[in-house]
């Protein structure tokens, strides 16, 4: 009798198709369907397309494979630990589901695509994020938390938006506003920028946009604090100490020529940072010719004592402080061979 292979194979190769979902978002290029904003939708990846001969030997392999892709995520990072929002927390696990690299810079760049539009009032110098390869804008606003549940009356939450000239980095700023709109600036505050490694994003970034990411994150929460202090949220500015509290932020300082790191690094902390005290001492002339300095051989720069108190380190480690200093100094840190730093809440000083 003639073998009925032929069946079977047809059989087991067609299936319907499903769209693969990123919280609700389809991956580009597979079969899209509508998007529908706000739905919480379940990460949906699609079994193999197998024949009869190899159903056996592909099982097992998308079996382990799948073992190792989610236990690596939760054997380096546990999100629990990351105080990620709810959509945050969906989109990393989606986005840590998904094997492919080249998938996941598509989806990104999906989501660049469906980032609403801004007008040209956003697109100023008080929203601009410093220390990213494109230029980006972001601004948010403080509106009353919508809901029926009784608990969230007066709770407010904080709504971004904004741009990029850049597309990867549109859909990175385009992740993180979905994934921060409709939180309060305290929950946006206890984020940790770690969920770039948990979700495997970070493996599609160059340094140089990674750092861009961290910044943008950086000046999102800051733009909640400020949000907070102007929208009479911030429970701990009481009314006699507030206006004397906000009038004490450190905006500008006294430039020295001849010293480009010590100009940026006093920048770029004042301007996201917003301190109530900050100083910088260049303790460069003690360590003269330090070799390996990248600092010294360009402008004898290589050694700074930091002192700086800011609202921006409320409820962080001392860790966590000295590592958003890193983060925001970028490239900057490349070239100093050492930074002491002495970082305080105004509530600790």
């Amino acid at each position: 009798p003639r073998p009925r292979t032929e069946h079977t194979t047809i059989t087991t190769m067609r299936r319907p198709s499903k769209p693969l979902l990123i919280a609700g978002i389809p991956i580009a290029g597979l079969a899209l369907a509508s998007y529908h904003g706000g739905t919480s939708v379940s990460a949906w990846s699609p079994a193999p397309h197998t024949t009869a001969a190899t159903s056996r030997r592909s099982h097992k392999q998308s079996s382990s494979s799948s073992v190792v892709l989610h236990s690596a995520i939760e054997d380096e990072l546990d999100l629990s630990s990351l105080h990620l929002t709810p959509q945050l927390e969906m989109m990393v696990t989606a986005f840590s589901s998904i094997p492919d690299e080249k998938t996941r810079h598509k989806q990104l760049l999906y989501m660049a695509s469906k980032l609403p539009a801004v007008t040209d009032d956003v697109r100023i110098s008080e929203n601009k994020v410093p220390g990213c390869l494109s230029t980006v804008h972001v601004d948010c606003t403080l509106e009353p938390k919508e809901g029926d549940d009784d608990s969230d009356e007066g709770t407010m939450v904080v709504n971004y938006f904004g741009d990029s000239d850049g597309l990867l980095t549109k859909g990175l700023l385009a992740l993180l506003i979905r994934g921060l709109n409709g939180a309060t600036p305290e929950e946006i505050q206890h984020v940790d920028p770690q969920f770039i490694q948990a979700a495997k994003i970070s493996q599609t970034l160059t340094p140089g946009r990674n750092n861009g990411f961290l910044n943008m994150l950086a000046v999102m929460k800051k733009k909640a604090l400020d949000a907070a202090a102007e929208g009479g949220a911030a429970a701990d500015i009481d009314a006699d100490g507030g206006a004397e509290e906000q009038s004490a932020i450190v905006t500008s300082f006294e430039e020295i020529d001849g010293k480009p790191m010590y100009n940026t690094i006093m920048t770029t902390l004042i301007t996201i940072l917003k301190p109530t005290s900050i100083t910088l001492t260049d303790n460069s002339s003690q360590h003269a010719g330090h070799a390996g300095s990248k600092g010294w051989e360009e402008s004898g720069e290589s050694h700074f004592a930091l002192e700086i108190v800011a609202e921006a380190f409320e409820g962080l480690s001392l860790v966590k402080r000295h590592q958003l200093i890193y983060m925001l100094l970028g490239e900057t840190m490349q070239k100093i061979h050492a930074l002491e730093i002495k970082a305080k809440s105004p509530a600790e000083v």
